[in-house]
Protein backbone atom coordinates (compact mmCIF):
# COMPACT_ATOMS: atom_id res chain seq x y z
CA UNK A 1 0.00 0.00 0.00
CA UNK A 2 2.71 2.21 0.67
CA UNK A 3 4.19 1.91 -2.73
CA UNK A 4 0.69 2.79 -4.12
CA UNK A 5 1.16 5.82 -2.02
CA UNK A 6 4.21 6.45 -2.85
CA UNK A 7 4.02 6.08 -6.91
CA UNK A 8 0.64 8.54 -6.60
CA UNK A 9 2.66 11.16 -4.80
CA UNK A 10 5.50 10.60 -7.50
CA UNK A 11 3.09 11.06 -10.40
CA UNK A 12 1.26 13.95 -8.79
CA UNK A 13 5.28 15.66 -8.68
CA UNK A 14 5.85 14.84 -12.40
CA UNK A 15 2.68 16.45 -13.14
CA UNK A 16 3.25 19.31 -11.57
CA UNK A 17 6.58 19.45 -12.90
CA UNK A 18 5.07 19.03 -16.40
CA UNK A 19 2.53 21.37 -15.50
CA UNK A 20 5.35 24.02 -14.28
CA UNK A 21 7.43 23.62 -17.56
CA UNK A 22 4.48 23.51 -19.61
CA UNK A 23 3.41 27.10 -18.54
CA UNK A 24 7.43 28.42 -18.35
CA UNK A 25 7.00 27.30 -22.24
CA UNK A 26 3.57 29.04 -22.55
CA UNK A 27 5.06 32.36 -20.63
CA UNK A 28 7.86 32.19 -23.27
CA UNK A 29 6.14 32.01 -25.83
CA UNK A 30 3.95 34.92 -25.10
CA UNK A 31 6.60 37.08 -24.37
CA UNK A 32 8.46 36.19 -27.96
CA UNK A 33 5.38 36.52 -29.91
CA UNK A 34 4.47 39.62 -27.93
CA UNK A 35 8.36 40.99 -29.30
CA UNK A 36 7.72 39.79 -32.75
CA UNK A 37 4.08 41.29 -33.08
CA UNK A 38 5.27 45.18 -33.84
CA UNK A 39 7.79 44.50 -36.82
CA UNK A 40 5.15 41.59 -38.18
CA UNK A 41 2.77 44.29 -37.99
CA UNK A 42 4.27 47.04 -39.53
CA UNK A 43 5.41 44.70 -42.40
CA UNK A 44 1.83 43.69 -43.10
CA UNK A 45 1.15 47.62 -43.28
CA UNK A 46 3.71 48.04 -45.43
CA UNK A 47 2.38 45.61 -47.62
CA UNK A 48 -1.03 46.90 -47.88
CA UNK A 49 0.26 50.15 -48.42
CA UNK A 50 2.05 48.68 -51.40
CA UNK A 51 -0.40 47.29 -52.66
CA UNK A 52 -2.97 49.60 -52.13
CA UNK A 53 0.07 52.56 -53.90
CA UNK A 54 -0.23 49.86 -57.12
CA UNK A 55 -3.98 49.34 -56.96
CA UNK A 56 -4.74 53.48 -57.20
CA UNK A 57 -2.15 53.63 -59.82
CA UNK A 58 -3.40 50.93 -62.14
CA UNK A 59 -7.08 53.12 -61.57
CA UNK A 60 -5.06 56.49 -62.30
CA UNK A 61 -4.01 54.86 -65.20
CA UNK A 62 -7.44 53.70 -66.47
CA UNK A 63 -9.30 56.81 -65.86
CA UNK A 64 -6.88 58.46 -68.02
CA UNK A 65 -7.52 56.04 -70.68
CA UNK A 66 -10.89 56.54 -70.56
CA UNK A 67 -11.12 60.23 -70.32
CA UNK A 68 -9.01 60.29 -73.94
CA UNK A 69 -11.31 58.09 -75.48
CA UNK A 70 -13.85 60.20 -74.10
CA UNK A 71 -12.28 63.36 -75.59
CA UNK A 72 -11.21 62.04 -79.01
CA UNK A 73 -15.29 59.96 -79.53
CA UNK A 74 -16.59 64.19 -78.56
CA UNK A 75 -13.78 65.53 -80.72
CA UNK A 76 -15.47 63.43 -83.66
CA UNK A 77 -18.41 64.11 -82.97
CA UNK A 78 -18.18 67.50 -82.62
CA UNK A 79 -15.73 67.45 -85.75
CA UNK A 80 -18.86 65.71 -87.87
CA UNK A 81 -21.11 67.95 -86.22
CA UNK A 82 -19.99 71.06 -87.54
CA UNK A 83 -20.46 71.58 -91.20
CA UNK A 84 -19.76 74.80 -93.03
CA UNK A 85 -21.88 76.38 -95.48
CA UNK A 86 -19.49 78.26 -98.57
CA UNK A 87 -20.52 81.33 -97.34
CA UNK A 88 -19.20 81.05 -93.89
CA UNK A 89 -16.09 78.97 -95.19
CA UNK A 90 -15.17 81.91 -97.35
CA UNK A 91 -15.21 84.40 -94.73
CA UNK A 92 -13.73 82.75 -91.83
CA UNK A 93 -10.95 82.10 -95.03
CA UNK A 94 -10.93 85.53 -95.81
CA UNK A 95 -10.94 86.55 -92.07
CA UNK A 96 -7.67 84.45 -91.57
CA UNK A 97 -5.61 85.96 -94.52
CA UNK A 98 -6.46 89.13 -93.53
CA UNK A 99 -5.18 88.55 -89.98
CA UNK A 100 -2.00 86.98 -91.20
CA UNK A 101 -1.14 89.76 -93.57
CA UNK A 102 -2.22 92.21 -90.78
CA UNK A 103 -5.16 94.30 -92.28
CA UNK A 104 -8.52 94.54 -90.87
Amino acid sequence: MHDVIQKVVEAEKEAKRIAETSKAEAGALLAQARREAPAILEQARQQAKAESAKIIEAAVREAEEEKKKRLAKAFAEIESGVRLDEATAGAAVEAVVRSVIGKK
